[in-house]
């Protein structure tokens, strides 16, 4: 019988792939990523009572298989109960899950909504940090930080000591000091095989001000994670969009590339509709993410249904998440009575997902730069991949790409101007935007383009495409009304550089993008609205019209409403996500005469659109003809996404 349990172990521990080469080989739940749940100190202490981690994990189990737990030791003041740390692994593992460390090394209760974190001036508080690190050293040979690895205390000892330092500049030494003998040096001199992960959340922005530092801090560790999770794009105090739950792992991983971002972390948390949650972990996994961690055990354990939320205008639509069938397949363990719940959610949605995955390559997007520790016109990036332009963000500057995109956030590389000059000496194409253009005037972009931002704003309702002495094309939609949007102004000398997409104010233009030839190159420089947000409000052709210009070398753009995004890859393939409520009609658009667009998931070819008549009157067509392209229209239902090819 002893027998006959170890063959059946061995089995169990093979089919769940807890057997790995390596610490970045996926396991065996699903084909393309491995699954992970993140367990919180309350948790872990809680499963000191035997019945009832059995019930919970079989409740966990029966709504997602996961490969994977990180079983946290400490957090806000709360160690776990360490005598019981080595049954618990145990149970996981006869399992054949994983087990890995975690450790939350925040102080817990902050101020009016302020996170409390350690003050590490203070040593009682060191010392608990150090012993946390100690206790998950001793038990785990991989552990990770959660994402409180931060800095806002400001005590009359924090002041004291950061002397005459920018806030910034004091927190980023105090963090980069508290990683090393806080927590690595501790850590591996108790186990000196550990692996320590940090990882990061979400606000990236604005991460130096507390501490965080990307550049030299996570290349300490032995590996990072990212925290993806964008919750409600509206409701929540960060309104964070939905983009960057893809555009966050790209960023991360090109900081620590070859595999050592490990992956993508989703919670529950402010979800009005169900779906949110599920486009959170796509998002995250298109982007490649090789694990998902969902955060965390409780609602995903817990013995409670789950409601759908806000989703009555598309609840009878066949969307990527499918309400009715995730019900239909829930297929509980014996004794779970509940409903399903956040697991069940979290499974079916992986589930589908990982169909997918497999036909995609390598993530591939507009070339942006955002280097360490800088701030300005934050998170546009992740505006502009909700208007359908796909972005791969940099932290060095991307000097082989053809096409690159600046924010204002490059102003923080004091060579700007001169890799800037020295891309369109290539015959590069870089745009800027207009924050950039203000933020260098005087430090050089004058050498480049003779253009200047007044410091006046000017509101702007009608927009026009086109330039030179002939006629431009109306840009506004006349079926949808489109509010007046606030626009910086920017001043030019005409016919140095021209306004190729311009808005129209009381008999007056303004450039929307400005094009100035330089060298081999073209430099282009792209207004952003006052309020980043009206990105969304702006005229469909107007987006259109700019992706024409930023995506001109890219193998596939989408014409859409605002709140639908392009996800392209290397093979060829493309995938288009929709969070808007309603059905959209999305127009595919391929440079070229001879290709085609497969529907990768049932084989249908899709039927390409005519091409319009050129207008025989307008001379500056005849003259610079457009290049050949082909079009495709799809409709994406809400909040769903479709998967394509590109086929000769």
């Amino acid at each position: 019988m002893k027998s006959f349990r170890f063959i059946l172990l061995a089995a169990v521990l093979i089919s769940f792939g807890a057997v790995r080469a390596d610490d970045r080989t996926p396991l065996g739940h699903y084909k393309n990523f491995k699954t992970a749940i993140y367990i919180t100190v309350y948790s872990t202490k809680s499963f000191s009572d035997p019945a009832r981690l059995e019930k919970e994990f079989n409740r966990a189990m029966g709504q997602v298989k996961f490969d994977k737990v990180y079983l946290e030791v400490y957090r806000d003041k709360n160690f776990c109960d360490e005598t019981t740390l080595e049954t618990i692994k145990k149970f996981f593992t006869d399992r054949g899950v994983e087990v890995w460390g975690g450790i939350t090394l925040s102080a817990g209760g902050g101020k009016g909504g302020q996170f409390g974190t350690f003050d590490l001036e203070k040593p009682g508080d060191r010392a608990e940090c150090k012993k946390a690190v100690e206790i998950a050293a001793r038990h785990f040979d991989h552990v990770i930080l959660d994402d409180f690895f931060f800095y806002t205390s400001k005590s009359d000892a924090d002041i004291k000591a950061k002397g005459k330092r920018s806030w910034t500049q004091y927190r980023l030494d105090t963090m980069r000091e508290a990683a090393r003998d806080l927590v690595l040096a501790p850590a591996r001199k108790i186990n000196p095989n550990i692996k320590v992960i940090i990882k990061y959340p979400n606000w990236y922005e604005h991460f130096q001000g507390l501490g965080y530092d990307l550049d030299q801090e996570a290349k300490m560790f032995d590996y990072i994670y990212t925290g993806t999770e964008t919750r409600d794009p509206t409701i929540t105090d960060q309104l964070l969009q939905q983009y960057e739950s893809y555009e966050i792992f790209r960023y991360f991983s090109n900081i620590r590339p070859g595999g050592d971002d490990l992956g993508g972390w989703v919670d529950t948390y402010s979800t009005r509709y169900v779906d949110r949650y599920p486009e959170q972990l796509w998002d995250t996994l298109l982007a490649k993410a090789p694990e998902i961690t969902l955060f965390n055990w409780y609602p995903a354990a817990e013995s409670k249904g789950l409601e759908p939320g806000d989703r009555d205008a598309w609840k009878n639509l066949n969307t990527s998440f499918n309400w009715d069938e995730m019900v239909k397949t829930f297929k509980p363990m014996k004794g779970d009575t509940a409903p399903a719940g956040w697991g069940r959610v979290a499974g079916y949605a992986l589930e589908k997902i990982d169909q997918v995955l497999g036909k995609l390559g390598k993530p591939i997007g507009v070339a942006s730069y955002k280097p360490y520790q800088s701030t300005g016109e934050d998170f546009l990036h992740d505006y502009l991949g909700n208007i359908g332009i796909p972005i791969e963000l940099y932290p060095e500057y991307p000097k082989d790409a053809q096409t690159i995109l600046l924010t204002e956030s490059a102003k923080f590389d004091p060579l700007i101007v001169s890799k800037v000059k020295e891309s369109l000496g290539e015959g590069k194409n870089v745009f800027i935007t207009s924050g950039l253009l203000g933020a260098l005037q005087g430090k050089g972009i004058e050498d480049i383009l003779e253009a200047e931002s007044t410091g006046r704003i000017v509101s702007i309702h009608d927009f026009i495409n086109g330039f030179g002495a002939g006629n431009g094309t109306y840009l506004n939609d006349p079926k949808h009304d489109n509010p007046s949007i606030l626009f910086p102004e920017i001043r030019f000398f005409t016919n140095d550089a021209w306004g190729i997409i311009r808005g129209v104010a009381s008999a007056k233009g303004f450039p929307i993008v400005l094009m100035n030839h330089y060298s081999k190159g073209i430099l282009y420089v792209l207004t952003i609205p006052e309020n980043i947000g009206d990105l969304y409000n702006l005229p469909q052709g107007v987006v259109t019209a700019i992706k024409g210009y930023l995506q001109e070398n890219f193998p596939v753009r989408i014409d859409s409403p605002a709140q639908v995004a392009l996800f392209a890859y290397d093979n060829n393939s493309f995938v288009v996500e929709s969070y808007r409520p309603e059905t959209c009609d999305v127009t595919i658009t391929l440079p070229g005469a001879d290709e085609k667009v497969v529907d990768a998931m049932t084989g249908v070819s899709l039927e390409p659109l005519p091409q319009p008549t050129p207008d025989p009157n307008n001379w500056w067509a005849k003259q610079n003809p457009s290049p050949p392209k082909m079009d495709f229209k799809v409709q994406i239902p809400p909040h769903s996404y479709r998967v394509f090819a590109i086929e000769k």
